[in-house]
């Protein structure tokens, strides 16, 4: 079988391209440059972020190592795409007073989505695509679903629950059933990096204003009943639940409850205005289920970091998921993404809409 896997240099997707030609497949590698060269950017602090420029050297170092395993290297320019896929998500969320997950977006639209196209498009021939995330991918009656990584500390599932049925049938996670001890001992040995190689990779290492392309916009810091308490300089600047820098004296510690763009205020109150017991999502991306039948026990999570929770969720008439928790959760931000599991293995997901 010939694969085609994503190669960003890093330990990962090192260790699984490796792996796939240890089994026997014909391995083709391929990096996505993303970085658009707009000069009215600043170069990010931490290099090794996603979205970054100066990606020259990261490009030589994968090339080397598909020298090393003995595999071609392809290099696909989707920079224009990104920036007017993720990138414009991006930046209306944010100028919406909503918290994306740009990860989310590129993985289904430009890893998983875009970037294979465009690598058949330019004659590369392939079976399957590989990545070196750690999840597992199951199927069961012809239809796929999503499971989480053996190794829970390095799962990523949650990032990948927007992968559609076609996707999932002809995508592979070598990395699914191994933990990542084991991946850098194989790194290691092969020679692919330096005992203390540093882990990749944030989505991009500066201020994440600077990607919205905006001047700031003074307006009202309050409370829920409206009293002003401070002036901010852009609700873009805030986000849900956050603590600091918010340079407002008060009895206790005071938290971003809501944004509002509609009047350009920021809302804040104490910590436990920040909890919450029901979640709703809407443009849902169906996993192991192609629906909710009826009021169903889940585990959910409402962002990245963390484990699921338990909920009882169900699907509303609008294709809406809804998930009501057994205990109070934090901060649960619009644009982010609820995500529900069977035990280990995502039902379904989508983008926050609603807190209650």
């Amino acid at each position: 079988m010939k694969v085609l896997v994503g190669m960003s240099g890093g330990i990962d997707s090192s260790v699984a391209a490796y792996l796939l030609k240890q089994m026997g497949h014909e391995v083709v590698g391929v990096t996505m440059t993303i970085w658009n060269g707009k000069a009215d950017l600043p170069a990010p602090k931490k290099s090794n972020s996603c979205f970054a420029p100066e990606k020259t050297e990261d490009i030589k170092k994968t090339k080397i190592i598909c020298d090393k395993i003995g595999i071609e290297h392809q290099v696909l320019d989707l920079s224009d795409l990104y920036e007017r896929v993720v990138l414009k998500d991006f930046q209306d969320e944010y100028l919406n007073g909503r918290t994306p997950n740009p990860c989310v977006w590129c993985n289904a639209k430009i890893k998983f989505g875009a970037m294979v196209d465009y690598a058949r498009e330019k004659g590369i021939q392939f079976d399957k695509f590989a990545t070196g995330h750690y999840a597992r991918i199951v199927e069961k009656d012809g239809r796929y679903g999503i499971k989480r990584a053996v190794d829970l500390k390095k799962d990523q599932s949650y990032f990948l629950y927007r992968l559609s049925q076609e996707q999932l049938a002809s995508t592979l996670f070598p990395l699914g059933e191994m933990v990542k001890e084991d991946v850098r001992k194989i790194d290691v040995e092969q020679g692919f990096h330096d005992v203390y190689q540093e882990e990749s990779q944030d989505f991009y290492g500066g201020d994440y204003t600077d990607l919205l392309d905006v001047t700031n916009k003074r307006g009202n810091i309050v409370d829920s009943k409206g009293t002003v308490l401070g002036q901010h300089e852009g609700i873009w600047h805030y986000t849900i639940g956050q603590r600091k820098g918010l340079g407002i004296a008060a009895e206790r510690p005071l938290y971003v409850l809501s944004l509002r763009p509609q009047t350009n205020e920021v809302v804040v109150g104490f910590e436990e205005d920040t909890f919450q017991r029901s979640v709703t999502a809407n443009t849902v991306v169906w996993g192991s289920v192609d629906h909710l039948e009826g009021t169903q026990q889940v585990q959910a999570k409402i962002r990245s970091t963390g484990y699921p929770s338990e909920a009882v969720a169900h699907q509303g008439e609008d294709g809406s998921i809804t998930a009501v928790f057994s205990l109070d959760i934090k901060a649960a931000t619009t644009g982010q993404s609820l995500v529900l599991y069977a035990g280990d293995t995502i039902l379904c997901g989508g983008i926050i809409e609603e807190a209650i």
